[in-house]
């Protein structure tokens, strides 16, 4: 298996004032392709420093980061700009679509960045592909406001398909959702994730870590516990009990 992440001895410090925070403390791990990890942890724990580092938001006071093959560890900022749009997804937890343009036209939008020029038909034949994937082939023209919070969540995933990147990074994508939006939204990443795509999410939440293949826990900057999920959800599976159990109560007298 290749790897898409390695991190090898990586460490972040903060200098605020006359104390030095510790965020990381060397760690090494690597995720492979194909892999579908979710990093957990409580405030503090680092998870959220070691999801910038990995993301390219941030760098690493030492140790070596090693993305897709390339060392980006000492890259400056317009290399960092260029890796992460050409190899990072993202999904956060506030979706952060553009209020005023179309589901179709949020999607196309890092396209508009790269390197090497998409031309207009791509581009809209890339998005709507990637809109079809999550399921909102039907919702192309609809802008955020007429979109549940489900469906706009759906249209950032798609967004973080457009450049066909080799990481899909999720922060807390859950967040904001209900219980059964929230399986629904892992079900999109199962399905991403059986087609290949390599996704590392991060979640305080224990039951949206279950949806994942491998959960890995910080504690004080460090990896604690590093372990495949033993009794992984399905889903679709989580859906259709739901389902059933509000169709019994709505026929309940």
């Amino acid at each position: 298996m290749t790897n898409i992440i390695q991190l090898e001895r990586i460490n972040k410090v903060y200098h605020t004032g006359e104390v030095d925070v510790h965020a990381v403390r060397d760690v090494s791990l690597t995720i492979g392709a194909g892999e579908f990890v979710a990093i957990m942890g409580s405030s503090g724990s680092g998870k959220s420093t070691m999801m910038n580092i990995v993301g390219c938001l941030d760098r690493p006071t030492s140790g070596r980061y090693l993305l897709d093959g390339v060392d980006v560890s000492d890259l400056h900022r317009d290399q960092l700009a260029t890796i992460r749009n050409q190899k990072i997804g993202f999904v956060f937890q506030g979706f952060n679509l553009l209020s005023r343009t179309s589901a179709l036209e949020n999607v196309e939008l890092p396209m508009l960045y790269t390197r090497t020029p998409v031309s207009a038909r791509q581009q809209r034949e890339r998005a709507t592909a990637a809109l079809e994937s999550v399921g909102l082939g039907q919702r192309a023209d609809h802008h955020p406001n007429q979109l549940s919070g489900g469906q706009q969540q759906r249209v950032a995933i798609a967004r973080a398909l457009a450049n066909q990147p080799a990481l899909i990074l999720a922060d807390e994508p859950t967040g904001n959702l209900d219980t059964q939006t929230s399986i629904e939204i892992m079900g999109v990443f199962q399905k991403l994730n059986n087609s290949g795509i390599t996704i590392v999410m991060v979640t305080h939440e224990l039951d949206i870590a279950s949806y994942t293949r491998r959960n890995i826990i910080m504690r004080d900057g460090r990896v604690v516990s590093d372990l495949p999920v033993a009794n992984r959800l399905i889903a679709e599976e989580e859906i259709a009990k739901l389902r059933a159990a509000q169709k019994a109560v709505q026929l309940a007298p």
